[in-house]
């Protein structure tokens, strides 16, 4: 693996070109020492030309014919390489390689996104939205070169363990499996979870019956997008003002817009926990309205009762304006 390096490979032309210095000039010169038959391997190389050593024979004359030919190849070879490494080291290519290293390896508790297609570009706006790390696996170099200022990529196939590892994986919070080929999300699915045990994963899936084989493989959650833009194409027939409104919730397009917050009810402070939602009073102080509640267990209450006791471990579903929305996080030291 050291002979991908240029440097490497000029320094081991080097140190062959000089053995066979030493070696040629001693055995065709019986009556020199080691150290003369390094003298004059050097002087040859360096093109120094000090004078022969005395007792120079006719055989050594020869083979210095020979050498000083071979030795402007190997030396020419070496310079090359040793340029070769110099300017890719100072290549905007390589600098920018290095500052993404750089980034990656301070990343902790990020997402990892795989494939910057058109699900992966869904899932990235909503990790900007929400102000979570990501990293973004991606091999077509168009796609990194459009979006590079404003996105941190990995150039690589997420099929590979060594660049999951690059992407910081150890260390990861989430990882979105978004390829087009369900095949290639198994594989991914299987990798990353015997990488990261305790990684969240969320795959896409293209094909029905794929859906069990990746909750198989590990994957936490596993997404169809056709059949969900189906389900909504239909819904918008059937319930359009139903959906407008819950369209409506998903983005912050100003300081009224109804928005949904989740909110851990560990991240609050020592003195709010294992309250009830009357004790909290989140609708007195924020104007936020507590729609829904998610306890320990897993199981989901849908608009809780005032006085149903909160465990630290649940969490709650939060609807509200962006300004009681911010109200809520300043109050409940959520920010």
């Amino acid at each position: 693996p050291m002979l991908q390096y240029p440097v490497f490979r000029a320094f081991l032309l080097l140190i062959l070109i000089l053995l066979f210095g030493i070696t040629g000039f001693y055995v065709t010169s019986p009556e020199f020492t080691f150290f003369d038959a390094l003298y004059m391997t050097v002087i040859t190389l360096s093109t120094v030309g000090y004078g022969e050593v005395t007792g120079f024979s006719e055989a050594g004359r020869s083979f210095s014919i020979v050498f000083i030919l071979l030795a402007f190849v190997v030396v020419a070879l070496a310079i090359r390489f040793i340029v070769e490494s110099l300017l890719s080291h100072w290549s905007l290519n390589y600098w920018k390689h290095k500052k993404n290293k750089i980034m990656i390896t301070k990343l902790k508790d990020h997402t990892i996104v795989c494939g910057y297609g058109r699900n992966g570009r869904q899932a990235v706006q909503r990790l900007q939205h929400h102000g979570e790390k990501y990293i973004v696996i991606e091999q077509e170099e168009s796609l990194i070169e459009a979006h590079e200022k404003e996105i941190l990529f990995y150039k690589g196939t997420a099929l590979s363990d060594e660049v999951l590892m690059a992407a910081g994986i150890a260390r990861a919070k989430n990882l979105i499996c978004s390829l087009p080929d369900d095949a290639d999300n198994l594989f991914v699915v299987l990798s990353a979870r015997r990488l990261q045990p305790d990684i969240v994963i969320v795959s896409r899936v293209s094909e029905e019956r794929n859906q069990s084989k990746l909750e198989w493989a590990g994957a936490n959650h596993v997404i169809m997008p056709d059949k969900i833009g189906g389900d909504h194409m239909a819904a918008l027939l059937t319930v359009p003002d139903l959906i407008h409104f819950l369209g409506n919730l998903d983005w912050w397009k100003d300081e009224t817009s109804p928005n949904l917050e989740e909110v851990a009810l560990r991240q609050l402070p020592k003195k709010y926990q294992n309250k009830s939602l009357k004790e909290l009073q989140v609708r007195e102080r924020t104007g936020c309205n507590v729609i829904g509640y998610k306890d320990a267990e897993g199981n989901q209450h849908i608009n809780p009762d005032a006085n149903h006791s909160l465990s630290a471990d649940g969490k709650l579903i939060i609807l509200g304006t962006r300004q009681s929305i911010k109200k809520l996080n300043t109050i409940f030291q959520l920010d």
